[in-house]
Order: C-alpha cells, then structure tokens, then sequence
C-alpha cells in the first residue's frame, strides 16, 4: 500500500516539472519528438519533411541556449535535408510499365514478400489469378516502385484489384502515372470508367487526389474518358 502514496508523489513531482518548463525547454522537448518521429517514417519524403522541421527547432534551440555544437550540427541536418528534399521533387523521373502475365513468378514472389503490408492498406486482399486479366509492375527509373491488377467486366467498368505502392515512392506521382496511362490505353477500347476499393483513410486520400469520386453507392469511381 506504501507504493501507491509514494507513485503518486512520483507523478506530481514530474507534473510540477513539466509546469514549470519554460519555452527554450518546450522547444527542446518537441525537437527530440518530432525527430525520433521521423525516424518511423516508411516513405523517404515523409522522413526528410518531417527532420527537417525537427531539425530547424533543434539549431534554433541549440544557437538561443548557447551549446553552439548541437545548432551547427542541426543547422548541416537541415541543409541536408533541403538538399535531398530539392533533389526529389526537382527531379524528373522515368516511369514505366512492365507488364506480366498472371502466373509470373515474379509477381507472385512480389505480392507474397510484400503480403503483410498489403494486408495492411488492403485488408482481405486475396490474389485471384482468374480475375486478374490487367497486371503490370510500374517501373520508376527501373526500379519497381508499384504493382497494379485489375480486370474488366462485361458493362466496360474497368475494376482496379490492387494498386499498391511501395513505401519509398509514396508521393503520388506512381498514381497519377498510373492512370494517365490507363486513361490513355482503354479511352479508345470503350472503357468508361475506373473504379477502386477503398482500404481506409489513406487509401481514400490517395484516391481522392488521384480524382475519384464516391457515386451514390459509396464506391470510388473515375471517368477513363
């Protein structure tokens, strides 16, 4: 019983701390969080936005308190991730389309290496190789950046099954390529629309952005003409 008096003690002693912090202290704090939160980012741009700005309150913090080695360190983080940021959105990528057959080994070791984080933004996603009658890796600067599947059914709605991407190109320009190019390849063959499931609020977004809109049926759908 004498541990409950002695924890509650505990536990003021550390709300009177935090209390009494004043800004400089505050600033510090959330640096640290914000770059330790950083550090969990999957997509590189999420990463590099995110330090930097954790970053920029680190040096300012470091230059006001004096401890002139942790501003300088962070100032040449935050130039660092300017640099590589500029980098990324500046450059003009090379996309391309791969496409395979159902049964590629390839694509079949793809979705079996990649299955838990497909699980994850696509719960339920079972691979029907029947139903799969479109399949093609999405190709940036030769490296594999995404995977789609999807089939047409008979009133010419094409059903996107998939559209995964992986976690370092999750900037949506996978997206935007990927249906520009089917606009592009099924506008002439009578395909009317594409529509996509949706795989919670992420998902949505993404396909909010891309230019779906939700019919009264609630299903996300996107004019090919």
């Amino acid at each position: 019983m004498a541990e409950k008096p002695y924890l509650c003690a505990k536990i003021n002693t550390m709300l009177e701390a935090l209390a009494g912090l004043g800004l400089l202290e505050w600033i510090g704090y959330i640096a640290s969080v914000i770059i330790a939160l950083s550090m969990t980012m999957s997509s590189i741009v999420k990463f590099r936005v995110i330090n930097l700005i954790g970053a920029m309150m680190f040096s300012t913090y470091g230059f006001v308190i004096g401890a002139y080695p942790v501003g300088i360190l962070n100032a040449f983080i935050v130039a660092v991730d300017i640099y590589y940021l500029v980098g990324i959105f500046g450059r003009k990528d090379t996309f391309e389309i791969l496409e395979v057959r159902a049964d590629n080994r390839y694509l079949l070791r793809f979705l079996e290496y990649h299955h838990a984080e497909i699980q994850r933004f696509f719960p339920g996603f079972e691979y029907k190789p029947a139903m799969n009658t479109i399949s093609f890796f999405v190709l940036r600067n030769m490296a594999v950046a995404g995977l789609f599947l999807g089939h047409i059914s008979d009133d010419k709605t094409l059903h996107a099954g998939l559209d995964y991407v992986v976690p370092e190109y999750r900037d949506f320009k996978n997206g935007r390529f990927v249906y520009a190019h089917l606009r592009e390849r099924f506008q002439n063959k009578g395909v009317v629309k594409v529509v996509s499931p949706t795989a919670g609020k992420k998902h949505t977004k993404y396909l909010l952005k891309l230019g779906f809109s939700a019919n009264q049926q609630g299903v996300y759908e996107m004019p090919i003409r």
